[in-house]
């Protein structure tokens, strides 16, 4: 009976030798393992042995997040497994001061990934806190070099300078800072009421520009277009002049044409019965008796000296019409 429990014993303590010298390391993790309290080797992913008693994982801090409440709380837990993935810390919103003496509230995120396990463990003491407190002071320098103005329109310029600045630093702690990102940068509440302020004045301002500038515009086309319509109306009115002298030129012409046409017609059919220059005297006086007797009924009131002349020259216009003139 006595043989079976110191066996079963036995059994028991070799279990737990077992269990304690067995270390199986998940993927993208190490351990780091001392024998007798100096550094003896680095665990992989995998399964590893290690002599229990005299080997142990040396713990390090590490920064982990939980949901409490509705809230995001962080918290420090002390751990044998280093992660060699990139982690991201969020810090707490801390105060710092531009330039120009406005004091404003900050946050920032950073992203780093464990490059050297030996250094994170053996170089510095708590590398959460080392990283959160690097992180702050930069950040305060980095603002204070900074009007407000600029710090709200230049985090692209602050996240740039605090990672090569938090790089550099933490570099000997075999930590690779990869991204620092600002979330969010609160001004005072004057600060802001101000701001406000000149924004709508701004949009104020340049909607009153572009009113203006719409008015300018209107007016310029309206403008152009009155002075478009009148030299059209001036072009119309030149044409329909030049279109109204050269018909009356053309008229005259033509009837000039057609009185030359007819003189020379009439007058080469008197040159056949008489002399010419008789009957253009002829018609003549008819032309002029005619004009005479206008508004006197028909009836001729004054006869000049040389009436038988006139009635000479019309029996001459009717024998010419007769037809019983002479060749």
């Amino acid at each position: 009976m006595g043989l079976l429990i110191l066996a079963l014993i036995l059994i028991a303590f070799g279990v737990m030798l077992l269990s304690k010298g067995i270390r199986i390391i998940q993927q993208a993790e190490v351990m780091v393992i001392e024998r007798l309290g100096k550094y003896h080797a680095t665990l992989t992913s995998g399964i590893n042995f290690i002599v229990p008693f005299f080997d142990n994982p040396r713990r390090i801090d590490w920064k982990r997040s939980a949901e409490i409440g509705g809230r995001q709380v962080s918290y420090t837990e002390m751990l044998e497994r280093i992660d060699m993935r990139e982690t991201v810390y969020d810090f707490p919103r801390q105060s710092v001061i531009t330039r120009d003496n406005v004091s404003i509230e900050i946050n920032a995120l950073i992203y780093f990934q464990v490059t050297d396990p030996l250094r994170v463990v053996y170089e510095i003491t708590s590398l959460p806190v080392a990283i959160e407190k690097l992180t702050q002071t930069t950040l305060r320098n980095v603002i204070g070099e900074l009007d407000l103005d600029q710090t709200l329109t230049s985090r692209e310029t602050i996240n740039s300078k605090l990672r090569h600045i938090l790089d550099d630093a933490s570099n000997k702690w075999g930590v690779k800072v990869n991204r620092v990102e600002l979330q969010d940068i609160i001004p005072p509440r004057e600060i802001k009421e101000a701001m406000e302020k000149q924004m709508r004045a701004e949009r104020d301002k340049r909607a009153a520009i572009l009113e203006a500038e719409g008015l300018k515009q209107a007016q310029i086309l309206k403008a152009e277009g009155f002075k478009e319509a009148e030299i059209k109306r001036a072009e119309g009115s030149r044409q329909a002049l030049i279109l109204e002298a050269d018909g009356q030129a053309q008229a005259k012409i033509r009837v000039a044409e057609a009185e030359a046409t007819a003189v020379k017609t009439i007058s080469d059919t008197v040159a056949q019965y008489s002399n010419p220059a008789n009957y253009l005297i002829s018609l003549k006086y008819i032309e002029a008796l005619t004009t005479m007797t206008e508004g006197k009924d028909n009836k001729l009131v004054y006869m000049p000296f040389e009436a038988t002349g006139v009635l000479g020259a019309v029996g001459a216009v009717r024998d010419l019409i007769s037809g019983n003139g002479k060749k």
